[in-house]
């Protein structure tokens, strides 16, 4: 019963959206500017830099609070397969709050945000994993100017990560975490699939790259068709 309400907490947090409730306490509709989407690429760029940075926080946290939660209250040492999967069950509640909250007839954002949160939070299995994957977004982010692709980045380098760490490090045994690189798999696919629009964008090469440029929502209050 814990682990269920658990499970419901962080799919209800998840669904609250940050960028959404940030954009309107400003008097704006992201909903219906740059991309349309509710993350914080989206934020960022019709808002300002400093907005889309606080919604990007708040997602990481809708994500990491429920896990770290989670970890304290339903794990106990030793770590066992029911207990992971439990513990994994809640930081996936919060990702599909994300990408299809309750509150927005369940339609959201793209859940690279939130799935950072989770990963940090089930910790140490995911984290190594995820931050090995931080450092080739950063790379392939700053690189190109396109968040896009540093997140596609990120999705696939996160599983492959979680499987290369799991092969080196001696303690650990991929039959006694499968349902972690189950998990990792579907998270990093999921996030892939919620950058489909951008995928083609990229392949056309009409993928716009991240500047400095005032806020969209100041520059052109409707332009749904800029990058995601």
């Amino acid at each position: 019963m814990i682990a269920i309400l658990f499970i419901l907490g962080a799919y209800l947090l998840g669904s609250v959206p940050f960028g959404l409730l940030i954009g309107l306490a400003h008097g704006v509709d992201i909903r219906v500017h740059g991309s349309r989407n509710i993350g914080a690429t989206n934020a960022g760029r019709v808002l300002g830099k400093k907005w889309g940075y606080l919604c990007l926080t708040l997602d990481i946290l809708k994500g990491l609070a429920p896990t770290l939660a989670a970890s304290f209250i339903l794990i106990e040492k030793p770590v066992d397969s029911s207990m992971l999967v439990a513990w994994i069950a809640v930081g996936v509640a919060a990702v599909l709050g994300h990408v299809f909250p309750l509150y927005l007839n369940f339609s959201g954002g793209k859940g690279v945000a939130t799935t950072i949160g989770v990963a940090l939070g089930i910790f140490p299995y995911y984290t190594v994993a995820m931050a090995a994957a931080l450092v080739l977004y950063a790379i392939v982010r700053f690189s190109t100017g396109m968040v896009s692709l540093g997140s596609l980045t990120l999705a696939t380098a996160f599983p492959v990560a979680f499987f290369v760490y799991v092969k080196f490090d001696s303690r650990l045994t991929l039959h006694e975490l499968w349902p972690l690189a189950g998990v990792a798999v579907l998270l990093g696919a999921l996030i892939i699939v919620r950058h489909k629009s951008n995928i083609a964008r990229l392949l056309r090469g009409e993928e716009k790259r991240v500047g400095g440029a005032k806020p969209e929502a100041q520059e052109n209050p409707v332009n749904p068709e800029t990058s995601d």
